[in-house]
C-alpha cells in the first residue's frame, strides 16, 4: 500500500516537473520571439504572404461559424427571456454576447483549428526534411524566417476576423429576430447600437490580437519542437491545436476577469 502511494506521489511528481518545465519553455519561445520584432533583417515578402494565408483565407470558415452561431444565440435568448416577458432585450444581449465572448472566442478556436494545425504540420515538415538546418546553413535565422512573420500576422489579422466575425453573428441574429421571431427590423437595429459600448467592441478586439498570438505561437512552437517522421509531425499537429484551443480558454477567462470584473 505505502509503495503504491509513493508510486503515485513520484507520478505526481514527474507529470507536474514536467508541466512546469513545458510551460518554462514555451514562455522562453515566445519571449525569443519577441526580441526578433526589434532586430533586423525582417522579411516582408513572408509577412504578407502569412498575411493572406492566415487572415484571408480565414475568412470563411470564421464567418460561416459567427453568422450560424448568432442566429442560435438569438433564438436560445428569446426563449429565455420570454420567460420572463423581457423579449425586447434579445437585440442588446445577442451584440453583447457576440463582440464580448463568442465573436473572439469562437473565431479564436476555428482558426486555431485551421493555422495552428497548418503552421506545425509546414514547420514540422520542414525540420524533417531538414529544411531548418539548410536555412542555417545560409546564415537565415529560423525563427526571424518563420516564426516572427506568422506570430505578427496572426496577431494583426485576428482582431480583422474578429471584427468581421462580430457583424456577421450580429447580421444572423439580426436575420433570425426579423424572419422567425417578429421584431421590427428598423428597432432591432436601434436597439443593438444603442445598447454597445466601446468598450464591449475593444475588449473583443483585444482579446482577438491575443488569441492571435497564441494560435501561431503553439504552432510554430510544437512545429519547431516537432519529433522526426511522420508520426513526429502528427503529433505537433494535434499538441498545436489542443494547447492553442487550452489557452484561447485560458486567456479569455483571464482577460474578462480583467476588462469586466468592477
Amino acid at each position: 500500500m505505502i509503495g503504491m502511494a509513493l508510486n503515485l506521489l513520484g507520478a505526481t511528481g514527474r507529470m507536474a516537473s514536467g508541466l512546469m518545465g513545458g510551460i518554462g519553455r514555451f514562455l522562453a519561445f515566445a519571449a525569443v520571439t519577441i526580441s526578433h520584432l526589434f532586430r533586423p533583417p525582417w522579411y516582408g515578402r513572408e509577412f504578407a504572404l502569412q498575411l493572406v494565408q492566415i487572415g484571408w483565407l480565414s475568412l470563411p470558415v470564421v464567418g460561416l461559424t459567427a453568422l450560424f452561431t448568432g442566429g442560435a444565440l438569438a433564438l436560445q435568448i428569446y426563449a429565455g427571456s420570454a420567460r420572463f416577458s423581457a423579449e425586447f432585450a434579445v437585440p442588446s444581449i445577442t451584440a453583447i454576447g457576440m463582440v464580448r465572448e463568442l465573436g473572439p472566442v469562437l473565431g479564436g478556436l476555428m482558426v486555431a483549428a485551421r493555422v495552428a494545425s497548418s503552421i506545425a504540420a509546414e514547420i514540422g515538415t520542414m525540420k524533417v526534411s531538414e529544411q531548418i538546418d539548410a536555412l542555417r546553413t545560409l546564415a537565415t535565422e529560423p525563427m526571424k524566417y518563420l516564426t516572427l512573420p506568422r506570430v505578427l500576422a496572426a496577431t494583426l489579422a485576428m482582431p480583422v476576423l474578429v471584427a468581421v466575425g462580430d457583424a456577421i453573428g450580429i447580421l444572423g441574429g439580426y436575420a433570425v429576430g426579423v424572419t422567425r421571431l417578429g421584431f421590427d427590423g428598423p428597432t432591432y437595429l436601434r436597439n443593438t447600437v444603442e445598447f454597445l459600448e466601446f468598450w464591449d467592441i475593444a475588449s473583443g478586439l483585444v482579446k482577438g490580437a491575443v488569441f492571435g498570438f497564441l494560435v501561431a505561437l503553439s504552432g510554430c512552437y510544437f512545429g519547431m519542437h516537432s519529433g522526426r517522421g511522420a508520426q513526429g509531425v502528427g503529433e505537433a499537429t494535434k499538441s498545436a491545436v489542443v494547447v492553442a484551443s487550452v489557452l484561447i480558454l485560458s486567456a479569455n477567462y483571464m482577460l474578462t476577469e480583467v476588462f469586466f470584473s468592477a
